[in-house]
Parts: structure tokens; C-alpha cells; sequence
């Protein structure tokens, strides 16, 4: 089987709920033709560069896929067909990257650069 990556955005108006479910019909997609998904990254309510499809912010999500051809062209397929899908890409790769994604890589140093804050802060105050 081949490795692939895949970021999909869904519509701004959806709830955090609502595009997980909408990600698990993908997935269920997936394994159905005997592929895995072997990482899952929420990148959650972002900006976009510029307007598409009026939406101003798109819920993102990358997916590490080890799954046959024939599951992608499915995958890609149905979610041609969904109106909650603004963009998606799909990149066949060669090695799948267990560390975290640079984006989460910063959003884990911004909480902890606010934990030091708060905890500095409230030494202070004391």
C-alpha cells in the first residue's frame, strides 16, 4: 500500500462536531477498502489567505493515509461531491512523519509561553 498526506477545509459555518462527523465518513471511506489512518492532526478554525466561496475561515485537518489507490480516488471523489468541503489535497509520499506538524509544534509552545505567563504573573502577585 502507499502512504499519503491530505489536508482538507471544511465550510466555516460548521461546528467542531459537525466536521469531525463529516471526517469520519472520509475515513470510513478509507478503511473500507482495507486502508489506515496512521496519523490525524486537528488544525481547527483558521484564516485563509483569501476568500473561497465566501468563507473568510475553514476548519482544517491533515490526515497521514496507508491505504490502496483505488481508496484515494474514492476518498477524493466524495469529497468532490460535499458542498462542506472548500479545498483538499492529497500528496502521495514516501515516509509518514511521526512528529507533530510545525502548526502544532506552535500551538503547543504558545500554551506553554502563556502557562509560564500565568504562572509568572501569579508569582507576582503574590
Amino acid at each position: 500500500m502507499a502512504l499519503y498526506e491530505s489536508v482538507i477545509i471544511g465550510r466555516q459555518d460548521l461546528t467542531p462536531s459537525q466536521f469531525e462527523t463529516l471526517i469520519e465518513k472520509f475515513i470510513s471511506v478509507i478503511v473500507s477498502f482495507k486502508g489506515e489512518i496512521k496519523k490525524r492532526e486537528n488544525w481547527g478554525l483558521r484564516n485563509l489567505a483569501y476568500k473561497i466561496k465566501k468563507n473568510r475561515k475553514g476548519h482544517y485537518i491533515l490526515l497521514n493515509i496507508d491505504g490502496p489507490p483505488e481508496a484515494i480516488h474514492e476518498y477524493e471523489r466524495l469529497m468532490r461531491l460535499d458542498e462542506d468541503v472548500i479545498r483538499f489535497l492529497t500528496m502521495k509520499i514516501n515516509l509518514i512523519n511521526e512528529k507533530p506538524s510545525p502548526l502544532m509544534v506552535n500551538k503547543s509552545e504558545k500554551f506553554s509561553n502563556d502557562t509560564v505567563h500565568e504562572e509568572n504573573n501569579a508569582a507576582l502577585d503574590n
